[in-house]
Formats: structure tokens, C-alpha cells, sequence
């Protein structure tokens, strides 16, 4: 849905109006804390009612991301939108992989119409309020750098596909500080491969300037995000892995190029 920052001549005054921009974060800030208490007694009653035959948490993490299209919907400074193939049947799981430019990709990326879960850092489910739905929604816990936590987060990564859940992954580990896309680990396509389920490339771009490092305020922002062919792990092997990988890394890079040259 587009907000009102989609006009350009009043995306243009934000972004040469300090103030304008200032009083718009305010309130963006504002909605968002209150979309996320609003939300949570909510995630928490369907994650209640569902638990006893929802394994994968479907039902509860699919509210959780709606979240994010409530908020976006009352930002005037971002304008996002979702592209590209259609997923027509959302419990077929995949392993989902994106480039990833900001924190503000998480927020974009859930505006896909089916649920996956995520696997992310450890600190953020310690956060009130959210940690708390992303624990309900069955969001995947890791610790960086601790070999065990590794183990344990692909062991419940399995465990979602075998739910029938899609898991995402951001194969370059972290957010890129320049927004160009970075090399990919082994690990998504590691799991790919070892549970026979395709990968599915997500291209990202336009939410590097959603939220600029260093600065309370939003920014504004016309983002997309892009579903890309998914690309089949039959018959592949491990051996297979750096050519599945340089693959995904590829048709992503090739996707946010055409992207950035048609803003």
C-alpha cells in the first residue's frame, strides 16, 4: 500500500526538511511502540489456542510479521513493496536467502504473504515485547561464534521444514556497511541440501536509507523486495554447495543491479 511519502513533491520537502522529517519520526517512533503493544496480548492468544496442534507455529509467527505492514501503513516516510514470483502454495518450505542492507530488510521482507521463521541473533529475543513474539512465533535463536548454539539452531532450523515452515536466512551473516552485496556463508545452503528443499532468493533494495546508522530519525525510503526464482537442491550433494551458493549469490546481485538501476 502506498503512504502519502509516494507523492514526490512531498518526498522531495522531507528529504530537505530537517524538521519535517523530525516531527514524521516522532510519530512513526510513536505508532510503532503502540502497534507492538497492541500486538503482542494478540500473537500470545493465537499462539495459546494454536499450540496444542500447530508444531510449526504457523498461525502465530505469520500475525507476528503482520506487525510490520501495520506499521509501514502508518509511516508516511516509507513506501514498500513486494515483487516478483508468486508463491502459490505458503506451507511448501524452502530456505529463504536474502542480501541484507539494513535492519529495516526484516521489516520489508515480512511483507511477504506467508510466514517463515527466522533465524536471528540471540540478543534480540531479550528484548521485551518483541523478543517475547518472536519466542512465540518460533523465530530461531543463535549465538555467534558459539559452535553449540550453531548446532542447536539448525537442529530447530529442521525441525521448521519438517513442519513444513520456510526458515530465512541472511547468508551474508551481518548487514553490509556500504549496501553492496557481500559474499555468502555455507550454512543456508548447507541446510538446503541436507533437507532436500529448494532455496528461494530474495532481492532487497531502497531500505539502506529507511534508517540511517547513527540517527534517531527514518528516513525516507521506497523499498522493494523482490522473489526470485526458487532454484531445486534434488539430487544435489555437499560437494554441490559452492555451486548452489555462488548461484543464489548471483541471481541476487543480478536482481538488486536491475533494481537500483530502474529507481
Amino acid at each position: 500500500m502506498a503512504s502519502a511519502a509516494s507523492s514526490p513533491r512531498l518526498r522531495h520537502r522531507i528529504l530537505n526538511n530537517a524538521a519535517a522529517r523530525t516531527v514524521l519520526s516522532i510519530w512513526a517512533w510513536f505508532v510503532l511502540g503502540l502497534v507492538i503493544i497492541i500486538w503482542t496480548p494478540l500473537v500470545a492468544l493465537v499462539w495459546l489456542v494454536t499450540l496444542p496442534f500447530d508444531k510449526g507455529h504457523y498461525a502465530a509467527g505469520y500475525l507476528f510479521r503482520r506487525l510490520t505492514v501495520a506499521h509501514q501503513v502508518l509511516n508516511p516516510l516509507w513506501t514498500f513493496r513486494t515483487t516478483g514470483t508468486n508463491i502459490t502454495d505458503p506451507r511448501r518450505p524452502y530456505v529463504v536467502v536474502a542480501n541484507h542492507q539494513s535492519f529495516v530488510d526484516i521489516l520489508l521482507i515480512s511483507h511477504l504473504p506467508w510466514e517463515m521463521k527466522w533465524l536471528s541473533k540471540a540478543t534480540f529475543f531479550k528484548f521485551p515485547l518483541v523478543g517475547w513474539m518472536m519466542r512465540m512465533a518460533g523465530d530461531i535463536r543463535l549465538v555467534r561464534g558459539e559452535r553449540d548454539s550453531v548446532v542447536a539452531a539448525m537442529a530447530t532450523c529442521r525441525a521448521r521444514l519438517e513442519s513444513k515452515v520456510s526458515v530465512m536466512i541472511f547468508p551474508e551473516g551481518t548487514r553490509s556497511k556500504d549496501g553492496e552485496l557481500k559474499a555468502f556463508k555455507d550454512g543456508a545452503f548447507r541446510l538446503a541440501i541436507e533437507n532436500h528443499v529448494p532455496i528461494l532468493p530474495l532481492a532487497v533494495n531502497g531500505a539502506y536509507t529507511a534508517l540511517i546508522k547513527g540517527d534517531w530519525r527514518f528516513g525516507v525510503s521506497d523499498a522493494e523486495v523482490r522473489v526470485l526464482e526458487p532454484i531445486s537442491t534434488d539430487g544435489l550433494t555437499i560437494d554441490d554447495l559452492p555451486t548452489l551458493r555462488d548461484r543464489a549469490h548471483h541471481v541476487i546481485a543480478a536482481a538488486v543491479a536491475e533494481m537500483r538501476a530502474a529507481a
